[in-house]
């Protein structure tokens, strides 16, 4: 993902991390904050795979393999509010990772 001055952008999305703004088009996306640092994270890594334990750790600071349905939640918090055009895949039995941004 190109990357300027702490933005990270996928398509038609755009992740602020300097005004920790998420936008879709023109439009603004309210993320919780650890919605909006679990999308940053993996936008961030984009293309490699994160497992649920590196996700906790990166994005909550547990060092131990805690509880990853919290993960799994926001997640699909994170789908609900960016629709289709959210990035993020399900890597079965693994974690999560960004997908490839379509071509425009």
């Amino acid at each position: 993902a190109p990357r300027t001055a702490g933005v990270l952008s996928h398509g038609t999305l755009t992740v602020d991390a300097g005004r920790r703004e998420t936008r879709l088009g023109d439009e603004a996306i309210h993320l919780a904050p650890k919605e909006f640092d679990l999308l940053w994270t993996l936008l961030e890594h984009h293309g490699m795979v994160l497992t649920r334990d590196q996700l906790l750790e990166r994005v909550w600071g547990y060092t131990f393999a805690g509880d990853t349905r919290t993960v799994d939640v926001h997640v699909r918090q994170v789908r609900r509010k960016l629709g289709e055009a959210c990035p993020i895949v399900t890597v079965w039995g693994v974690g999560y990772k960004v997908a490839d941004a379509p071509a425009s």
